[in-house]
């Protein structure tokens, strides 16, 4: 990549700003001074969001969007032979992938990424939260939006920090150059990028050991305590009586969760928290440790934590219709769905109605098996088709696969199988009733389903 100097006001195009990865960065670089313009294919909130912020956004794209440029920046959904990226090259622009000028912003603060194979976007959102709560004035980057700010980004030119949600993904989240890192977990995901298990520890190996700051890591996962034992040096967090910081005393309900955290013995403080789920409680521990070996005082991170609103698509309340609850959530990997459907579990309704929608052909092909496991807390699973997320359709690739996991774990689970939505809604309408929990997931367009259905059940 070209070293990049962000430090001055500057010209920026965003081919796709509109995308939830560049428009989080567009509003960072209009709050910087940086005059941005950008284009997207079609109007959205992003959009709407950056010409609030001084953005001058195109729909369509042309290459006379990108003459006055003098960087372009696009998102990962935006190809080569894109007509801008052509005029950039053309006329001798330097065009960034979304990765390339997210690592010169990070240079620009003291960065805090956060990584992991799941949790990293609730566990950066309560570390941004809890920061700004000490008094530390952080920037941020995360990946959903801050149901307190309603934003997923943040710029404060007059503090230090910067948390960042580190993607790992396709191996970006390397080059960041990040201070201080957290990593929730790791597990197997995204082999059509890195090919092997192997190859996925060592890029969070490579990351760690980069960061000349607190490492804060959880070892009651299995992949991250693996990576703490190869470091020389870490912080540990969990419930597993060797972590640094200490969970104990945990009490699970409906819509919340309490729990006491100790550091090396010495009692922190006792956290309420107002989301459910074991693994919710791990992301605040996960916070509470960055935060205070950033400097920040306990007592004012569990404060700002008991505050925590959410963060949208993480296990979000979605509406109540005639004694049916309507819950979404972003869960997509067996472990995700599982957590999800543990916080369900302990919220005592009468029956847990889980829907889940497999997220790309390549990830179902790949984990269709691990999910065998993942629905045990549901009392009844429905499984609709495969959201490709621009795959194109593999042969013999569908949800029947993650049924045929679950039936010869679990022969007599009670499942259904219904790939077209609108014959799942007319099924739902019949199936749900009072005091049942609807529990959506998926990271695709299932998260419109209890908006579509919420008047039509009874």
């Amino acid at each position: 990549m070209t070293e990049i100097d962000l430090s001055a006001p500057s010209e920026i195009h965003l081919i796709g700003a509109g995308g939830a990865g560049m428009n989080a960065i567009g509003a960072v670089l209009c709050e910087m001074g940086h005059h941005v313009t950008g284009s997207d294919i079609r109007e959205s909130a992003g959009v709407t969001r950056l010409r609030a912020l001084g953005a001058k956004i195109t729909i369509g794209h042309s290459s006379a969007n990108v003459t006055a440029s003098q960087l372009v920046a696009r998102s990962t959904a935006i190809s080569d032979d894109n007509e801008e990226v052509l005029e950039a090259r053309l006329v001798g622009v330097n065009v960034l992938s979304r990765a390339d000028i997210l690592t010169a912003i990070c240079e620009l603060k003291v960065t805090i990424a956060v990584a992991g194979t799941h949790g990293k976007t609730t566990t950066s959102s309560m570390l941004s939260l809890a920061l700004v709560s000490a008094g530390l004035r952080p920037s941020f980057i995360v990946g959903g939006d801050l149901n307190e700010i309603g934003s997923g980004s943040v710029w404060d030119r007059n503090g230090d920090l910067f948390v960042v949600e580190a993607d790992e993904s396709d191996g970006t989240f390397t080059q960041l150059g990040a201070h201080g890192v957290v990593i929730t977990n790791i597990e197997c995901d995204h082999l059509d990028y890195y090919g092997s298990m192997e190859a996925i520890n060592d890029a969070f190996e490579y990351f760690a050991c980069a960061a000349k700051g607190p490492k804060i890591i959880c070892i009651d996962d299995v992949g991250a305590s693996l990576l703490a034992k190869r470091l020389e040096e870490c912080t540990t967090y969990g419930e597993h009586s060797d972590s640094d910081y200490r969970i104990t005393d945990v009490k699970l309900s409906r819509y919340s969760s309490t729990f006491s955290i100790f550091k090396q013995g010495e009692l922190l403080g006792d956290c309420q928290l107002p989301v459910p789920g074991l693994h919710n409680i791990l992301n605040a521990t996960a916070a509470v440790a960055a935060g205070v070996e950033l400097g920040a005082k306990p007592e004012k991170i569990i404060s700002a934590l008991a505050n925590f609103a959410g963060v949208a698509r993480r296990f979000e309340f979605r509406g109540e219709s005639d004694g049916v609850t309507f819950v979404d959530d972003y869960a997509h990997l067996p472990t995700e769905v599982e957590a999800a459907l543990a916080a369900a579990r302990a919220g005592n309704w009468d029956r847990v109605v889980a829907v889940f929608q497999p997220h790309r052909y390549s990830r179902t092909a790949e984990l269709s098996n691990e999910f065998r496991h993942s629905f045990r807390d549901a009392d009844h699973l429905v499984l609709t088709d495969v959201y490709g997320a621009g795959e194109e359709p593999q042969p013999g690739i569908t949800s029947d696969l993650i049924l045929q996991a679950v039936l010869t774990e679990y022969p007599r689970a009670s499942v259904e199988y219904i790939p077209q939505r609108a014959a799942l809604k007319t099924y739902l309408k019949k199936y749900l009733k009072s005091g049942d929990l609807c529990l959506t997931m998926g990271a695709g367009d299932l998260t419109l389903l209890p908006d579509e259905i919420q008047h039509r059940v009874g």
